[in-house]
């Protein structure tokens, strides 16, 4: 396998949030509405459809959930951070999260990133919990 570098694990990262986004949303089972369903009129069906993403493939949850399992290797601060970019949040959004500069964030998104590289290329086992 290649080494692992911070933009092939920063790409991976993102992947990752972007399958999450394609999941079903969690849904409460056992529950059920007694009233009637709701006819609509005919003109109330030219609203703007909702966008649905393409369903997430099975290959694709299968590198999230292992991606999932790298975020182990960092503190609690760094894993927001991590997933924060991953989901593409703006530096300015982040930064302001911090508390603290854009070229902070970036450099502490930087070292996270590193650090699960660094993790992955000497294949540090992951915790079991």
């Amino acid at each position: 396998m290649a080494k692992w570098n911070s933009e092939l694990v920063a790409e991976r990262f993102r992947e990752a949030a972007e399958t999450a986004r394609k999941l079903p949303g969690i849904r409460s089972l056992g529950f059920f509405s007694s009233w009637p369903s709701i006819q609509r009129e005919r003109w109330e069906g030219y609203t703007d459809p909702e966008e649905r993403p393409f369903p997430a493939t099975p290959e694709a949850i299968e590198r999230m959930e292992e991606t999932q399992q790298w975020i182990l290797w960092l503190d609690e601060s760094q894993r927001h951070l991590v997933w924060m970019r991953a989901e593409e949040q703006p530096w300015k959004d982040i930064a302001r999260h911090y508390a603290c500069d854009r070229s902070t964030a970036w450099r502490h998104w930087r070292k996270s990133v590193r650090q699960v590289a660094k993790n992955l290329n000497g294949r540090v086992p992951l915790a079991q919990g």
